[in-house]
């Protein structure tokens, strides 16, 4: 039987007005590919908005960190630290290149690379002669990680650090904006990110000849001749015309998406206060979450029930998504033979985690279904 009432989705894309503007006058000026004045614009306003001098517009966050290691020198056979709690695309470009990645496990207060498990596998690594390459860091649900404390410790042993920050933008640590901290920084603009170009990324550093190398990369590499001449292998990763276009409306609104989002997860706080099997992820001192997603941790009890599970699947025949928190990559079985460094943080995260809708354009109406449907959840399956 079909459910009456429309959809409630996760994250769904929430244009702000000037988005259809700068479309237009992408159009009217016949600037559709991925070259023209929205491109530059948007680098310049989106580099601005961070505080980092150089920004490369791309057609997608992993595209980005595909160009970060290349740009770092990865190559095949080598070693790359990452996250093992995050998404696929964080961590599928180190295969690309044929490297090997070594995936370290979350603590647990920001559900991020633990700092000391970071120094076990770098020392680790480096005693069976495999200094990693890289480090890809990841700032998760727009969460900061210990970034001062995983820096130090890169620094200390001289790697450089991708800072995927695809779920961040906006978030800040001590002040300062998260994807500006590390070597490289990496947004994700995907229809389910906090702004979108309906898909796209951008790469950004401090160095500017690494930009400059990415923009190179992403335009297939070709050389100014007046013919079409290549002495690298290059890319299909530039960002169009058009969708920087709408990039560049939806960072005149971001700050405003942002609000609305924290002010969801007050909403979940509320509703889950008096429920003491329920937890959610609270920032830490320094720390400024954009909470791109509001995620919540059901602690288990005698009721069999009261999982994470039955409430997704509670939630859908209400006709509203929610996800589980990432599978761990140590745990996927197309990584299932790299080395990692775990504590069981990540696995134990996502054996009781659940994210919940956090749109920023959620309705008074949609919030009112939420509450009420939560409700009637937990009314049957919350310990007493």
């Amino acid at each position: 039987m079909k459910n009456p009432h429309p959809k409630i989705w996760l994250s769904p894309p929430h244009m702000g007005g000037d988005e259809l503007k700068f479309v237009h006058e992408a159009f009217a000026t016949n600037w559709i590919s991925p070259v023209g004045p929205h491109i530059n614009a948007f680098e310049e306003e989106l580099a601005a908005y961070v505080g980092i001098p150089h920004c490369a517009a791309l057609s997608s966050g992993t595209a980005a960190i595909h160009l970060g290691l290349i740009i770092l020198g990865v190559r095949a056979g080598d070693e790359v630290i990452c996250s093992t709690f995050t998404f696929s695309g964080s961590c599928n470009p180190i295969a690309y290149l044929g490297a090997i990645p070594v995936f370290v496990d979350s603590e647990r207060e920001t559900w991020n690379m633990d700092p000391d498990l970071l120094e076990e596998a770098i020392l680790n690594r480096i005693k069976n002669g495999k200094k990693p390459k890289a480090i890809i860091v990841v700032h998760l649900y727009g969460m900061p990680a210990r970034i001062d404390r995983l820096m130090e410790i890169a620094n200390r042993h001289d790697i450089p650090v991708v800072e995927d920050a695809a779920e961040a933008l906006g978030s800040t640590y001590l002040g300062r904006k998260l994807g500006t901290w590390g070597t490289l920084g990496v947004y994700s603009f995907n229809g389910n990110k906090i702004m979108t170009t309906s898909g796209g990324g951008a790469l950004v550093s401090e160095n500017g000849k690494f930009i400059q190398k990415a923009r190179f990369l992403s335009t297939q590499a070709r050389e100014p001749f007046p013919h079409y001449e290549h002495r690298e292998v290059g890319y299909n990763y530039r960002l169009s015309n058009v969708s920087a276009a709408i990039g560049r409306g939806q960072l005149r609104v971001l700050d405003s998406h942002i609000q609305a989002r924290r002010e969801n997860f007050e909403f979940y706080k509320r509703i889950f206060q008096a429920v003491s099997n329920v937890h959610l992820l609270e920032e830490f001192s320094g720390a400024f979450c954009n909470r791109w997603l509001t995620c919540i941790i059901l602690q288990r009890t005698d009721n069999q029930e009261f999982n994470p599970h039955s409430l997704r699947l509670f939630l859908e025949s209400e006709n509203i998504e929610s996800r589980p928190l990432w599978k761990p990559m140590h745990r996927q079985p197309v990584f299932a033979e790299a080395p990692a460094f775990v504590s069981g943080v990540a696995e134990e995260l996502f054996a009781n985690g659940l994210c919940l809708p956090s749109g920023s354009n959620l309705s008074p109406a949609e919030f009112d279904r939420l509450s009420e449907t939560l409700g009637r959840w937990l009314v049957t399956h919350a310990p007493r």
